[in-house]
């Protein structure tokens, strides 16, 4: 599990609350429930008419996934493609029948399994493709909608705003009251300020980078099931293979 979100979100909210502090306040000061309702339930539901109730419900679904993302292993990845390009390349392709089995990664089993088949190298390649494009315009949709809640949260803590200064005003007659209540009126703007930058578009960047991660390591398993439908030489497979894994995370071929 990579906790760079939860790690992120919960210093910026550390250091808001610090800042808090060192105000000489405290963050029951902030913790007003009804702006936070306002903000929170208005923005989830501008968010929700943004897009259509089966986008809504696959992002709710993945986003767990999104969050505890575990970067995949491109090596181990690398190292099975290639004992399967040597099996294929001393046996054919059909001794891989029951390797194809053992494979856990979906992607990478759904193809081989294609290419096992006796599938044409192009149409294999235009099948991974689709299947990849597919992905990358769900996450971007995923991605979209957080996104889309960040750009509402900050405009729907003004009306929040707006709506606590009309109480305000309605009572001028009370001066005493009138900074308590100002100060309360505003809860809502930083609210909507908060969630924005400190929850929703963090999110929506956190899923169009393992969108990509995850991307990459399909495009990488397309060359090397085209490798194998090939014949090519598994070590020269090795290498191409770990040629297209991001720097830093690569081991050196044996």
């Amino acid at each position: 599990m990579d906790p760079a979100t939860f790690a992120g979100i919960a210093i910026a909210f550390g250091f808001v609350i610090l800042s808090i502090f060192l105000e000489g306040s405290t963050p029951m000061s902030v913790i007003l429930i009804p702006p936070m309702i306002l903000v929170i339930g208005g923005t989830i539901g501008a968010g929700l008419a943004s897009g259509t109730i089966k986008d809504v419900v696959r992002t709710l679904k993945s986003l767990p996934t999104w969050l505890m993302y575990k970067f995949p292993d491109g090596d181990a990845t690398v190292d099975q493609i290639v004992k399967l390009a040597d099996k294929a390349r001393r046996e054919g392709l059909l001794a891989l029948e029951e390797a194809a089995r053992d494979v856990d990664d979906e992607f990478l089993r759904d193809g081989l399994q294609a290419a096992i088949d006796g599938t044409d190298p192009d149409d294999l390649r235009d099948m991974l493709e689709a299947k990849i494009q597919s992905r990358k315009g769900a996450d971007k949709v995923s991605a979209k909608f957080f996104s889309n809640m960040g750009g509402y949260a900050p405009t729907i803590g003004i009306i929040g705003t707006v709506v606590s200064l009309v109480h305000v005003l309605e009572n001028l007659s009370n001066p005493e009251e009138l900074g308590a209540l100002i100060g309360s009126a505003f809860v809502a703007t930083l609210w909507g300020l908060l969630t924005a930058n400190l929850i929703w578009l963090p999110i929506s960047q956190r899923i169009t980078r393992v969108s990509e991660l995850e991307v990459a390591h399909m495009e990488m398993a397309v060359e090397g099931l085209l490798a194998i439908q090939a014949g090519a030489n598994p070590r020269l497979v090795g290498q191409r293979l770990r040629s297209l894994m991001p720097p830093g995370t690569v081991k050196e071929a044996a």
